[in-house]
């Protein structure tokens, strides 16, 4: 392999304390960074915005460096063989937290950091490399560095949009991208008349107009005033701040268009995963003569996956669209990939002034966005509305088997059921090489450690059910078919055929009227938006139209008589219930009243006795009429879980994880008053 990178390895540590974690024994880190060059003329890699406008080295090549992180067997001939790349979240490292149930950590080094061991034992090469590169220092953030593009030197100018929604009162500044970990685009000018701040209560409300003189960009600074009594401020012009005199109102979203400069080549993340896999997989050594660290002890990697959530779902699944899992040679780069509560998106990052952090496409947040467009799919359709035909999977030669996984929230927010419908909303059956799960009843942020029900800014209990079980099950169930051909248990999602797939109309009469719950208006709309002739090429016009009333089906999961998802993969938890578990919940009235909160689902506890289910006229069961105990609940838990591993959804090993959190009638993850033994007090 002709590599066209070079790794500086800066840190080698023993990992864990070189605890041996089974048959694969003791692990290692490696941290460094990795130097790239790209040639943007070679036609090697698919288009990338912007790359023609990037500043050239002596050999007409593109430079950009990216971070890296390797955890892998001490002696790489008794691990798996196998590369576990994770695409983290916004720079974090995240598979050791869903896979592993561990602490999370941006420097995984220490042994709660490993937590069940179970990518270890299973003896996996753990692998990250930061992808995004508009992110700034600071939490341990894994960073890519990519050029600015310019027209030969000259500033390239745009006209960029960005939202912003306070949900507590006393903010009057914001950086400009809206988020503090990422960059914001500079604004050409100062002067708010060149630009347009406007705010509305709701994503589709009409915008009010905010004074130009009420506004500035700039910043406020603060320090102890000269005398010791109270502090002094001062208003700081800035190009990358909002301040806003009088203070953002909680709750209501601003918006504000303005022309910016210096747009970053941020394609160049995709190529940069691309090349750094493929030379793990295939290099014996980088462009500087350095060695495949993975090739020592005769290590040698026969298959990658790459796993990741939420917005690294969407990345996957652009990285795959795109085309970039065929490597430089014409090889595969992944051979299978888990995208996980990714919904119906792809990503905003090969566009020019794209901004990769925001969270999209909610019904109240960022809903106009240029990530969830056609195809949504991984099988082939045609958009009836355009008369598109495309699919996300269309290179058979190089795509990877793939299993996609979401809650029950992105079906509510992230427009999930377009990944298995066309966009008329039918039945869309799935290309052999794709599995696809409806994790049922859960939600986008499943926290595999214990934790106590919190509302945060939503009316209800925020969703608590447990499934990072499914990810162990799966990933093993990739690596049987990636291996051995052995396919893994049948997709499982709501569906028209059976009617569990509906519009929220049939949803909304089937569920249950539960004292004071109220419902959200719908699932998040997809409005068919015209961002400009060349969205494709990865230029966008801001603000998109609206074109008419077209609008692409949001369907999703029809509940049973306690408002549980009747379809999809049942955790445990939902199996034998004690509440009712739902994709979606709904803001403090202060912050937003009926609007939902971004991919946040609900605990909705059930009545705990027939006495209080009669006094509230709750019409679901109460706990003690389906369970007569603690131990019947015990058993209804064990009973769940055993059902799913004869299925092959769920492990052996975590039978009993599963009973150990239903102990005290699941008191770690419910708010339930009943006594855990007969006869004792609460």
């Amino acid at each position: 392999m002709n590599a066209r990178l070079a790794l500086s390895i800066d840190d080698r540590r023993t990992f864990a304390d070189g605890h041996a974690f089974g048959d694969t024994g003791a692990y290692e880190r490696l941290t460094g960074r990795v130097r790239f060059w790209a040639d943007p003329v070679d036609g090697k890699h698919p288009t990338i915005t912007d790359l023609d406008k990037a500043p050239r080295n002596g050999d007409g090549l593109v430079e950009y460096t990216a971070d890296f992180c390797l955890l892998k067997p001490v002696e790489m001939a008794r691990g798996n063989n196998r590369v576990f790349f994770d695409y983290g979240n916004r720079g974090n490292k995240r598979a050791l937290q869903f896979f592993n149930d561990a602490v999370g950590s941006g420097s995984p080094i220490a042994l709660e950091h490993a937590g069940n061991g179970f990518l270890m034992r299973r003896g996996y090469t753990i692998a990250w490399l930061a992808w995004q590169g508009d992110l700034l220092p600071g939490d341990g953030r894994m960073l890519l560095d990519v050029p600015v593009a310019t027209d030969g030197g000259t500033p390239i100018t745009g006209t960029v949009r960005n939202e912003y929604i306070v949900n507590a009162p006393g903010v009057s500044v914001m950086p400009l991208s809206g988020l503090a970990p990422s960059r914001s685009y500079p604004a050409v000018s100062l002067d708010t008349r060149k630009a347009q701040l406007t705010r509305r209560r709701y994503a589709a409300s009409p915008r009010e107009t905010i004074p130009h003189d009420a506004w500035s960009f700039a910043r406020l600074e603060e320090s102890p005033a000269v005398d010791g009594l109270g502090r002094d401020r001062a208003v700081v012009p800035s190009d990358i701040h909002l301040y806003l005199h009088r203070g953002f109102e909680t709750g209501w979203i601003y918006e504000l268009i303005y022309e910016a400069r210096d747009p970053r080549v941020l394609g160049l993340g995709h190529l940069a995963v691309r090349d750094f896999i493929s030379f793990l997989k295939h290099g014996d050594q980088d462009a500087e003569g350095n060695p495949n660290p993975l090739r020592e002890s005769d290590g040698r990697i026969e298959k990658a996956y790459a796993w990741g959530r939420s917005q690294t779902g969407r990345c996957i699944r652009d990285f795959i669209h795109l085309g970039f899992n065929a490597d430089e040679a014409g090889r595969r780069t992944f051979d299978g990939v888990l995208p996980h509560v990714a919904g119906g998106g792809k990503m905003w990052m090969n566009h020019r002034f794209a901004h990769l952090t925001v969270l999209p496409g909610q019904e109240h947040e960022n809903h106009y966005t240029v990530v969830d467009r056609f195809p949504f799919s991984y099988a082939r359709s045609t958009d009836h509305l355009t008369g598109q035909e495309d699919a996300i999977l269309k290179r058979p030669d190089t795509d990877p088997l793939v299993i996609h996984t979401d809650s029950s929230s992105e079906y509510w927010h992230r427009r999930a059921s377009l990944v298995i419908t066309d966009t008329r909303g039918r039945d869309l059956p799935q290309p052999e090489t794709v599995r696809v799960y409806c994790w049922a009843g859960s939600q986008h942020y499943a926290s595999p450690l214990v934790t106590k029900p919190e509302h945060g800014i939503a009316a209800n209990l925020q969703n608590t059910v447990a499934t990072s079980m499914f990810f162990r099950a799966n990933l093993d169930a990739l690596d049987r078919w990636a291996t051995h051909g052995t396919p893994p248990p049948p997709s499982r999602t709501p569906t028209r055929r059976d009617g569990t797939l509906v519009p929220v109309e049939e949803w909304r009469a089937g569920f249950p009227a539960i004292p004071g719950v109220a419902l959200p208006r719908g699932p998040s709309r997809l409005e068919r938006l015209d961002f400009g002739p060349d969205v494709d090429r990865g230029l966008t016009e801001e603000p998109p139209k609206v074109i008419g009333n077209e609008e692409y089906p949001i369907l999703v999961p029809a509940g049973d008589a306690d408002g549980n998802d009747w379809a999809g993969v049942r955790a445990p938890m939902v199996a034998a219930p004690l509440g009712t578990y739902v994709g979606w919940n709904l803001r403090r009235p202060e912050l937003g009243r009926g609007a939902m909160v971004g991919i946040t689902g609900s605990y909705i506890p059930l009545p705990e006795t027939e006495d209080e289910r009669a006094q509230t006229g709750d019409p679901r069961q109460s706990i003690l009429e389906r369970y007569p105990n603690a131990a019947a609940y015990i058993d209804a838990i064990r009973h769940a879980a055993e059902a799913l591993v004869r299925d092959g959804l769920m492990l052996e090993e975590d039978v009993e994880r599963a009973v150990a959190d239903a102990a005290g009638w699941g008191r770690c993850r419910h708010v339930v008053r009943l006594p855990s033994e007969p006869g004792a007090q609460q």
